[in-house]
C-alpha cells in the first residue's frame, strides 16, 4: 500500500512541497569535505512544470558572497529531507531519477534514522538507496552504515548498467526493508541484500526504527574528489517521483 509520495506536480519554477520536505542549508562540508553551499534558490531547486523536481549544481562566480568551510564557495546545490514531516519503519522506498554527470558530482537518494538528533550518527543508521560519483558514470552504489560499519567501512555493493551511463535516462532506485533484511534494486533488478549476519559480530543492527528520506547533489568531497576541467556546469538531478509503500503484513 502506498504510504507517502511526492509526484512533484506544480508550476515551473515553484518550490518543493514544504509539507513534505524541509531544506538543509550551508557550506560546512557536511562531514565529507564537500565543496557546495546548499540553498533553496530556484536556480538550485525547483519544479520544472512537467512533474519533476530538479536539483541543480552550479559553479559560482569568484564574486560570490557565500562562504564555505574552505573560503568563498565555488559551487551551489540543494539538499532536502523529510525529517520531522515523514518517517517510516520498513517498507519499499523508491524514486525514479535521472542523475547528473561529471567528475566531482555526487547525487544521492538516501535515508537516516529519525533518532539521529538524540543518538547521533552512525548510531542512528543510514541506508543509501542510490549514490553515484561522477568518475563512475555506469555505476551506482547501495550501502548501509551503522555503529562499527560506517564511512569507508559501510557495507554495500555497486550495480553496473549494461550500456551507457546512468545520466543518460531515468532509472528507478529502491530498497525493500523488512525486519532483519534490506534489499537493493535498480529498475527492479535485485543486486544486494544485508541481514544482521552481514555486519561485524561485535556491531549492532540499528534498522528497526523509523527512517526519513533525503535527496541531494553534493559537489566534491573525499569520495568523488573535486570537479576538474572536464566537468560541465550546471548539472541537474531530475526526480520524477518518490514513493514509499508500507511493509507487507
Amino acid at each position: 500500500m502506498l504510504a507517502w509520495s511526492d509526484e512533484f506536480d506544480g508550476a515551473a519554477g515553484s518550490s518543493f512541497d514544504a509539507t513534505k520536505w524541509a531544506p538543509e542549508l550551508g557550506g560546512g562540508g557536511w562531514g565529507n569535505q564537500e565543496r557546495e553551499f546548499y540553498t533553496t534558490r530556484p536556480e538550485n531547486i525547483a519544479l520544472d512544470g512537467s512533474g519533476h523536481l530538479v536539483i541543480t549544481a552550479r559553479a559560482e562566480p569568484a564574486t560570490t558572497t557565500l562562504s564555505c568551510w574552505y573560503g568563498s564557495c565555488r559551487y551551489t546545490s540543494a539538499r532536502i529531507r523529510t525529517k520531522g514531516l515523514f518517517s517510516q519503519t520498513y517498507g519499499r522506498f523508491e524514486a525514479r531519477i535521472r542523475i547528473p554527470r561529471g567528475q566531482g558530482l555526487w547525487p544521492a537518494f538516501w535515508m537516516l534514522g529519525d533518532n539521529i538528533t538524540t543518538v547521533g550518527w552512525p548510531q542512528s543508521g543510514e541506508i543509501d538507496i542510490m549514490e553515484n560519483i561522477g568518475r563512475e558514470p555506469s555505476i551506482v552504489h547501495g550501502t548501509m552504515h551503522g555503529p562499527g560499519y560506517s564511512g569507508a567501512s559501510g557495507i554495500g555493493a555497486p550495480y553496473t548498467i549494461a550500456t551507457g551511463a546512468f545520466a543518460d535516462d531515468f532509472h528507478t532506485y529502491a530498497v525493500e526493508w523488512m525486519p532483519g533484511l534490506i534489499t537493493w534494486f535498480v529498475d527492479d533488478t535485485k543486486y544486494f541484500q544485508t541481514t544482521p549476519s552481514t555486519i561485524p559480530s561485535t556491531a549492532t543492527w540499528v534498522f528497526d526504527h523509523p527512517f526519513f528520506l533525503l535527496l541531494n547533489v553534493a559537489v566534491g568531497g573525499a569520495w568523488p574528489n573535486d570537479p576538474d576541467g572536464t566537468t560541465i556546469f550546471p548539472q541537474a538531478m531530475v526526480v520524477d517521483y518518490v514513493r514509499v509503500y508500507s511493509a507487507k503484513s
